[in-house]
């Protein structure tokens, strides 16, 4: 055991201690190699992190540089398609940063949620224009049953919620398609559905969508600035208020995210 823990000072976690005894050593020695499996697989998660981020600030630093290197160099003009080519990688790594910032705080619980009762349809529709902003080729519209509807939450967090929703569902949506927002008053509190028009969530990814840096389309994700964590803050988001947010397939194509708030306050251990 003390080989064993001496190997795992120096970062090699796959050591394990062999014990057969029923006693207290072999109880240490259980737990032991509990925690070797628990420190392995933290370790892989943070090889896997630093991958992902460093793979995710490559791609529009490298378009940036070349951009520069080109004007630099004469090799291009500085016209106005240049510098909106150049905004727009700025733009994404302002957003990788932002979201890797607010992924921290979630899960550390340095993110206090200010609770009050607030109306749905103002903040879905504050959202929505948010979002048209980057897509008016795609239109969205918002549907509430009751103008008065209300829900019980921190109104900040659940606009990042729905705009993280909503940014995903105008990606996955052909040009010319729509994306639908509908909220209702649920049994248990409020209803919040995103619907887009696009291919949906394969079977064998819905267990997995809510994984930091994971997408289901990476390839399409990469190419316009899609990083695979604003479902992962939305879940932490939803998880501090009680509720719960999952992916449903819609008939004939498309995927509808479902979000229900509760509407009481519930403590979160």
């Amino acid at each position: 055991m003390a080989e064993a823990t001496s190997e795992m000072a120096k970062g090699n976690y796959e050591r394990r201690v062999r014990s057969t005894s029923r006693d207290e050593v072999g109880e240490l020695a259980r737990a032991f190699n509990q925690m070797a499996a628990e420190l392995a697989e933290t370790d892989r998660v943070r090889r896997d992190l630093v991958a992902n981020v460093s793979h995710e600030l490559r791609t529009p630093i490298t378009a940036l540089q070349a951009n520069l290197e080109n004007l630099v160099d004469g090799v291009s003009e500085p016209d106005p398609e240049t510098f909106r080519t150049m905004l727009a990688q700025v733009e994404r790594l302002g957003r990788l940063v932002t979201q890797l910032l607010d992924l921290s705080r979630l899960e550390s619980g340095a993110v206090p949620l200010e609770r009050t009762e607030f109306r749905v349809e103002p903040l879905l529709e504050h959202a929505v224009r948010e979002q048209q902003l980057h897509a008016p080729e795609i239109a969205v519209s918002v549907s509430v049953d009751s103008p008065d509807l209300t829900a019980d939450g921190d109104p900040e967090r659940v606009h990042q919620v729905v705009a993280n929703l909503l940014e995903n569902a105008v990606r996955h949506t052909p040009q010319g398609g729509s994306v639908q927002v509908l909220a209702r008053r649920h049994e248990s509190g409020v209803t919040i559905e995103v619907l887009d028009e696009g291919p949906g969530i394969a079977e064998a990814d819905e267990a997995r969508i809510f994984e930091r840096f994971y997408r289901a389309d990476s390839a399409r994700a990469s190419t316009d600035g899609g990083a695979g964590l604003g479902l992962a803050i939305a879940q932490w988001i939803v998880d501090l208020h009680g509720g719960d947010i999952h992916p449903e397939r819609r008939d004939p194509q498309g995927c509808r995210m479902v979000v229900t708030l509760p509407q009481h306050p519930v403590p979160i251990s």
